[in-house]
């Protein structure tokens, strides 16, 4: 059984429709985790591969890797260099503006991927921007904070770098923290979402990638939709449509 979609796959490239939960490979933050996405798509195509970029534990979505260390090498210059257009959607609270940029410098926070244990040094606030575009809003009957009922919206998200952590940190500090992130997130909300709908994950999923294939140099696009328990939870709050157009 295939442990996870594949998205995309060519003599150079694989990309993968990464399940929440799932580690792209063996970090500190659990040191009894056996699954990690590098080895079961190793295992599955039986040969190396690279991951490019990063996703979030508990973010799902498009996660792309090399297979060989040239075409890894190509691509980390792409998203170095800011030439890889990115996707997210995102479940926040509140009811932020219909459209905007979170224009923020963010220090580097200590690097969960990596083995070693003492801190990194976080050093100077580096540039960060992301652009947003509000698709849906609900306000539930439920109070969770000092307001009689709670609100929710659907964001569509491009972040123009990539910085730690950008989306979810740059949401907190736009006072409309993602769903489910037990780290920058407000756990009331979690909680009422978990005893609402069932769902326990954090709500961010990286739905498309743009880049220039290296070998090739044609355009290529990336793209998965949210996976089934992120939408069953869009559904919830009827926004199924807010998914048909863009």
């Amino acid at each position: 059984m295939v442990p996870f979609p594949i998205v995309h796959r060519d003599d150079w490239l694989c990309a993968i429709h990464k399940p929440s939960g799932l580690l792209v490979h063996r970090t500190t933050l659990d040191r009894h985790e056996t699954r990690f996405a590098v080895q079961m798509l190793r295992d599955l195509l039986g040969c190396h591969v690279h991951p490019v970029h990063r996703l979030d534990r508990g973010t799902s979505g498009v996660l792309l890797f090399a297979l060989d260390r040239d075409i890894a090498r190509a691509l980390g210059a792409q998203f170095e260099a800011a030439l890889v257009g990115k996707r997210y959607l995102a479940i926040v609270r509140g009811h932020p503006p219909a459209g905007g940029t979170i224009d923020h410098p963010l220090r580097r926070p200590r690097d969960d991927y990596e083995l070693e244990l003492p801190d990194v040094a976080e050093g100077e606030p580096q540039r960060a921007v992301t652009h947003y575009r509000r698709r849906a809003i609900a306000e539930l009957p439920h109070v969770v904070d000092r307001y009689p009922s709670s609100r929710y919206a659907l964001l569509e998200l491009e972040p123009e770098t990539g910085r730690r952590h950008q989306i979810r940190r740059h949401l907190k500090h736009a006072s409309h923290p993602v769903i489910g992130d037990a780290t920058y997130g407000k756990g009331r909300h979690n909680r009422l979402f978990a005893r609402l709908f069932g769902s326990d994950r954090l709500l961010l999923a990286c739905v498309e990638l743009r880049l220039t294939h290296p070998a090739t140099g044609e355009p290529l696009v990336l793209a998965a939709p949210p996976a089934d328990d992120f939408v069953r939870v869009i559904d919830a709050l009827g926004w199924d449509q807010a998914l048909t157009g863009r």
